[in-house]
């Protein structure tokens, strides 16, 4: 998971407005201002939405609407974008990889954050914040010591501390004795400011609650999701499938598939019978018949009728005597050959036409069994050809597909229908119905209480030093300086921040107490001493997380330790479960410029532990120091 882009309007600490792209590695966000650059805030606002409007005390000029939007890669490899109007609605969206275009998730408060945690893998809010978020107010020398706490607490019951009163040199601030009044003025408007606040946290309390049940009563009815698709697929499927109305093939193509063996059997039988049935004199009817001109008979018969036609002629008249007259009648024979041999040629000429339109009759007959097969041949190649097959054979298979496939689209719709009528999807419905009923009673009810209410334990923290205040205001004055000879009275121990960072660790890692001390001790230990000059050697926590750091002769509780020295072990501690946490699962590490106090010569060397971190995870370090953007990946002027 890393982030991809931020986007900004009239956003307290950042730019105007502007959109920020976010690469890789250790990235540097360098504030446009010296003031407090709260993207720990912004991001922790966007991704666990209250629902309540908390994100707008985010918004820079008062009178204008903020707005910012978050562009990230979820654990499932999805791109997501989250856009809120600080102080009113949000919307979740994701990136289509099909189209590349944003597509709408929800807009719902409730289902974003359970759409969030289940599908793009974000943890609870608690453990992001703990474990991949560092700010300035997490330091433990910034929380108050131990003695603040019980005497707040005691305040607050009605009661006294067990002891003295609290000690000036613990004080987080002294009220002078005039402000008095009006400071229990101000924890009287806050502790009904208190009442108003653990009403709406019951109420958001019962709002989640009932989120997560509509979540549930939702997972069971989207158990019919699966099938929806399925039927969507089949259906899809069911109407590209090839048919004989699609294509333009005759609707009894299947029947003519079938009898098309007998087909071509039929015409090659009859093409063999046609071949059987020529006359034996088909040889000599293809011949061609010599013309008469060519025929020595006739021209012979011809030419003696006209020589001796001629010679009866020029003798008789010559000779003048009638008896060669009588010459003439040997034409008689001559022309009657030529006359025969003419008759002949006729007679053969009538007998080849005759042939010859016998053989035309046998080529119509040919073309006839020709043209009866092509009616039932041109539908199969046009099928052959449409559905892209090898052989007519293989048209019914792929033709039954659509048949099939709409079985199957039946089974799918029977299915769907027997699960929404079931009874287990039916009281889900009606569960829905109502939690939603309930869920809208709650969402009024909290819109009665305001439009903006602050944290409980922002209340709480408040209400708790102004009383602490008031109540260092009220005691009489103490000797804070040590008479000689005497031992300095001690100062209560800040908190130990160890039980709270491990056991988020082990929530990540899913594993229990001890064996998440024993994967982070060594990488502790060397982060520890690297900070601290090798002052302190080691560390051991005992089964509650509590943590001791040991020199050479001495075994000391953290809370003990002085200011300075808890900072450096936490930072140790912070940077070594993103460390082994980022190797389960890669998140964001968050660093806002919690570094203020950390000697100068140190500094490189943070840089180079955040520079070795980038390479294992996102690391956004919010600083304006100039030695850090020298060692980063890339530097985002926000």
């Amino acid at each position: 998971m890393h982030f991809v882009e931020v986007a900004i309007q009239n956003v307290r600490g950042f730019s105007p407005s502007g959109r920020f792209p976010l690469k890789t590695g250790y990235v540097i966000l360098k504030p446009p201002t010296a003031d407090v650059l709260p993207m720990a805030n912004l991001v922790l606002s966007l991704l666990f939405a209250d629902g309540r409007g908390g994100d707008a005390s985010l918004v820079g000029s008062a009178g204008r609407s903020g707005k910012a939007a978050l562009t990230f890669v979820g654990q499932d490899g999805m791109t997501y974008r989250v856009l809120r109007e600080l102080g009113g609605s949000g919307s979740l969206h994701r990136l289509n990889p099909a189209t590349n275009q944003p597509e709408l998730v929800s807009t719902d408060v409730s289902e974003i954050n359970q759409y969030l945690r289940g599908q793009a893998g974000l943890p609870p809010r608690t453990t992001f914040e703990q474990v991949y978020c560092l700010q300035l107010v997490m330091l433990p020398s910034r929380r108050p010591r131990k003695s603040v706490a019980k005497a707040a607490a005691a305040a607050a019951a009605g009661g006294k501390a067990s002891g003295a009163t609290p000690s000036l040199a613990v004080a987080a601030q002294v009220l002078p004795a005039e402000d008095v009044p009006a400071a229990e003025a101000k924890v009287k408007v806050l502790e009904k400011e208190l009442v108003t606040a653990r009403e709406v946290d019951q109420l958001q309390f019962k709002v989640d609650e009932l989120a997560s049940l509509i979540f549930e009563a939702d997972a069971k009815l989207k158990g019919g999701e699966g099938l929806k698709s399925a039927i969507a697929d089949a259906e899809a499927a069911w109407r590209a499938a090839p048919s004989p109305e699609s294509l333009g093939l005759p609707l009894d193509i299947l029947s003519r598939v079938k009898r098309y063996p007998k087909a071509v059997a039929r015409r090659d039988e009859a093409l063999a019978r046609l071949e059987t049935d020529r006359d034996p004199e088909l040889e000599d009817a293809s011949l061609r018949v010599p013309p008469l001109t060519q025929n020595r008979v006739f021209w012979g018969g011809l030419g003696a009728g006209v020589l001796f036609m001629g010679l009866s002629v020029g003798l008789g008249i010559a000779a003048a005597q009638p008896l060669w007259r009588y010459l003439a009648l040997i034409n008689i024979p001559a022309f009657g050959t030529a006359a025969w041999t003419a008759l002949r040629y006729v007679d053969d000429l009538q007998k080849a036409t005759k042939r010859g339109s016998k053989d035309n009759r046998k080529d119509a007959r040919q073309k006839k069994i020709l043209d009866e097969f092509e009616l039932e041949d041109a539908p199969v190649r046009m099928a052959v050809k449409a559905l892209n097959l090898e052989s007519y054979t293989e048209i019914p298979a792929a033709l039954e597909q659509k048949d099939l496939l709409g079985i199957r689209l039946g089974e799918l719709q029977t299915q769907l229908e027997e699960f929404e009528a079931s009874a287990e999807y039916q009281g889900a419905l009606r569960d829905a119905q109502d939690l939603r009923a309930q869920q809208e009673a709650l969402n009024a009810e909290l819109s009665a209480k305001g439009t903006y209410v602050r944290d409980l334990r922002e209340v709480e923290r408040e209400l708790s030093r102004l009383k602490e205040s008031i109540a260092l205001a009220k005691a009489p004055p103490v000797q804070v300086a040590a008479a000689p000879g005497q031992t300095p009275a001690p100062v209560d121990p800040l908190e130990d921040p160890s039980p709270l960072v491990l056991s988020q660790a082990a929530d990540v890692l899913t594993s229990d107490m001890l064996n998440v001390q024993a994967l982070l001790k060594d990488r502790c230990v060397q982060y520890l001493t690297a900070l601290t000059d090798r002052r302190y050697q080691g560390v051991e926590w005992d089964r509650e997380g509590n943590a001791f750091l040991l020199t050479q002769n001495q075994r000391i509780p953290v809370g003990e330790l002085p200011p300075k020295d808890i900072d450096l072990y936490y930072l140790a501690l912070r940077l070594t479960v993103v460390e082994k946490t980022c190797a389960r699962v890669k998140r964001p590490f968050l660093l806002d410029d919690v570094l203020t106090g950390v000697d100068e010569a140190k500094l490189p060397l943070v840089a180079r532990m955040l520079k070795h971190l980038g390479t294992l995870t996102q690391v956004l370090h919010v600083t304006a120091h100039p030695g850090f953007g020298q060692m980063s990946d890339g530097t985002v002027n926000v």
